[in-house]
C-alpha cells in the first residue's frame, strides 16, 4: 500500500530508470531530502541526466530501512499558514548504510559515473576542531581511519578512500560539494581532506589538490522534524502511509560556486544561484538566521518556550533578534550591491512566525558547541575587532552557557544533545554552580571561567579577552538571578504590555 501510493502519486513525471546514478550523498537526513534532493528531482523531471542521488547513511540504518522498500520514494510536505502541498521525490534511487555496507559505499563513491560527491553531515561530522577549522587527528572516527584507511567510519575518511581507490585505477577526480551550514564550507572540507589525506600519503595528497574541487555553498531552508501529526497529514493527502516523509516550509536558497570538475546538473535552471563568491551570502545566512535562530533556541527553551513561531509571537522576543539583526549583524555583513537587507530581515521575521511548521527550539539547540563558533563568535569577533559592543549576541551567548548546565529555570533536568555536554555539565558541578542541593548563583562567574576556556567553542582570544568575560558573566548572572524573559526584556528594550 505505502510503495503503490507513492508510485501513484510520482506518476512517473519522468523514468526514474533511465538516470545513471551520478551524485553519492552522505548524511541522508531531512536537510537533504528537502533541499538538495528537490532541487534534483526538478532538474530529472525538466531535463533528465544521468543525475540520480545514490544516499548513505552514516551512523544509523534507519532511513535505509524506511525508504528501501519504497524504491526511495518519500513525501515531501510544504506547510505554511495557507495549507499544505505534497510533492512525491524521486530523486534518491540508491540506498546504503555505510556501517554495514562499506565497500559498497566505497565502490559507488568510485565509480566513473559517480562525479559529485555531496555532504549534510552537520558540523560534528566533519571530526574538526570548531574554533579552528584544522582536523581533529584524536578524535576517534579519524584516529580509527589513520589505523585503517581501508575501512573508513567517518566521513573524511569514507571520502579520502574512494578517492584514493580513482587514483590507484588511473580515474578522474570529482567535485566533493558541502552543504551544511560552516563559513567557507567548500575551503574548510578541501582542507579537511588534504590534512587526512598527506597523513596517509603525500602523493594521494596531491593527487586530490589537482583532480578534485570543492565550491562553497551556502543553503537555506526550515526543516523541523517529521512528527506524528505530520505523518498523518501526509497519510490524508498521499491517500496512504509513508515511512520516512519530510517537513519543510516553501521558502529554500541554495548558492553555488561554480567550480566542478565533472559537470553538474542544472541546479541554476530550477532556482540555485551559480556565482563567483558565494562568502557574503553565507555570511548573510549564517548570522543573520541561523545566528538569530540559535538565539532564540537557547533563550526562549530556558524562557519555557516550545516553538520558534512561540518566540517571535512574544514581543520581547522578537524585539531581541530584530535588534540584533539591525544593529549588531548587519554591519558585519559586505553584501553585493542590490542586496536588500531589510527585505531579508523581514523575510526571516515572517519565516520565524510560520505556525504550521512548529520547528522545535530544542532541535535548534542541539550541537551548540559546534554551532556558536560560525553562528555567533564570528560577529562578535568582528563587532570586538571594531570597538562596539554586542549586548545581545553575549546574551545569547550567556543563554547557551545557561542551557548547557541541562537543568530548566524549573529546576527540571533535560538531555543536552551536543558532543560536548558530559564536559559541560561536569564544569557546572566542579565550578560549585549547582549540585544535588540545588543552585548557586555566587558560583556563576567561577563556571563562566571555565567555559571559556573550552578552546574547542571559543578559541584562545575570547578566553583571553577580559571584556568579554566581564559581558557574558554579567548577562549570565542576570539570566541567573532574573530569568530568560526578563533578560531578554531588558535587551530588546521593549517595555512590559
Amino acid at each position: 500500500m505505502t510503495a503503490a501510493a507513492l508510485q501513484e502519486h510520482f506518476a512517473r513525471r519522468y523514468q526514474r530508470e533511465a538516470s545513471e546514478i551520478g551524485i553519492v550523498h552522505l548524511g541522508l537526513g531531512a536537510f537533504h531530502r528537502a533541499h538538495q534532493a528537490l532541487y534534483t528531482d526538478e532538474v530529472l523531471e525538466r531535463f533528465g541526466g544521468d543525475w540520480a542521488i545514490c544516499g548513505v547513511s552514516l551512523k544509523r540504518p534507519d532511513i535505509r530501512d524506511q525508504l528501501q522498500p519504497q524504491q526511495g520514494l518519500y513525501t515531501l510536505l510544504e506547510r505554511d499558514g495557507s495549507g499544505d502541498q505534497i510533492r512525491v521525490i524521486g530523486a534518491v534511487r540508491e540506498i546504503l548504510f555505510a556501517l554495514e555496507a562499506p565497500e559498497a559505499v566505497l565502490n559507488r563513491m568510485a565509480a566513473p559515473q559517480t562525479r559529485i560527491v555531496s555532504l549534510t553531515v552537520t558540523e560534528k561530522g566533519y571530526c574538526h576542531d570548531p574554533a579552528t577549522g584544522k582536523l581533529n587527528p584524536e578524535h576517534p572516527d579519524i584516529a580509527h581511519d589513520l589505523r585503517d584507511p581501508g575501512s573508513p567510519h567517518s566521513a573524511l575518511g569514507l571520502i579520502v578512500e574512494a578517492l584514493n581507490r580513482r587514483r590507484q585505477a588511473g580515474g578522474t577526480g570529482l567535485t566533493v560539494l558541502c552543504c551544511d551550514n560552516l563559513p567557507e564550507n567548500g575551503h574548510m572540507v578541501q582542507g579537511l581532506i588534504l590534512e587526512l589525506a598527506r597523513l596517509q600519503s603525500p602523493e594521494l595528497a596531491e593527487w586530490i589538490s589537482q583532480e578534485v574541487t570543492f565550491p562553497c555553498t551556502m543553503v537555506d531552508r526550515i526543516v523541523p522534524a517529521t512528527t506524528e501529526a505530520d505523518r498523518a497529514a501526509v497519510e490524508r493527502l498521499l491517500g496512504g502511509k509513508d515511512a520516512s516523509p519530510v517537513i519543510g516550509e516553501p521558502f529554500r536558497q541554495w548558492v553555488i560556486e561554480d567550480r566542478f570538475a565533472a559537470g553538474r546538473p542544472g541546479w541554476n535552471q530550477v532556482g540555485a544561484q551559480m556565482v563567483e563568491d558565494v562568502r557574503p551570502f553565507e555570511h548573510m545566512k549564517l548570522r543573520m538566521l541561523n545566528g538569530t535562530h540559535s538565539t532564540l533556541a537557547y533563550l526562549g527553551f530556558l524562557a519555557g518556550l516550545e516553538f520558534v513561531s512561540d518566540a517571535v509571537s512574544t514581543p520581547e522576543f522578537a524585539g531581541l533578534i530584530r535588534k540584533m539583526m539591525d544593529e549588531e549583524i548587519r554591519p558585519t555583513l559586505n553584501m553585493p550591491a542590490g542586496t536588500d537587507l531589510s527585505a531579508y530581515r523581514d523575510a526571516l521575521l515572517e519565516r520565524y512566525a510560520n505556525p504550521a511548521l512548529r520547528h522545535r527550539l530544542y532541535q535548534i539547540a542541539m550541537d551548540g558547541s559546534q554551532k556558536l563558533p560560525q553562528r555567533l563568535l564570528g560577529t562578535l569577533r568582528d563587532r570586538r575587532r571594531s570597538g562596539v559592543s554586542s549586548p545581545g549576541i553575549v546574551l545569547a551567548v550567556a543563554g547557551w552557557m545557561r542551557y548547557v548546565t541541562g537543568r530548566s529555570e524549573q529546576q527540571e533536568e533535560f538531555t543536552v544533545q551536543d558532543p560536548l555536554s558530559e564536559r559541560f555539565q561536569a564544569l557546572a558541578e566542579t565550578s560549585g554552580l549547582c549540585d544535588a542541593r540545588g543552585w548557586h548563583p555566587e558560583r556563576g562567574p567561577a563556571y563562566v571561567q571555565a567555559l571559556l576556556q573550552v578552546h574547542e567553542v571559543f578559541g584562545t582570544d575570547l578566553a583571553a579577552d577580559e571584556d568579554f568575560a566581564a559581558a557574558v558573566t554579567e548577562a549570565f548572572q542576570m539570566l541567573l538571578h532574573h530569568g530568560s524573559r526578563d533578560a531578554v526584556r531588558r535587551a530588546s528594550g521593549v517595555k512590559p504590555s
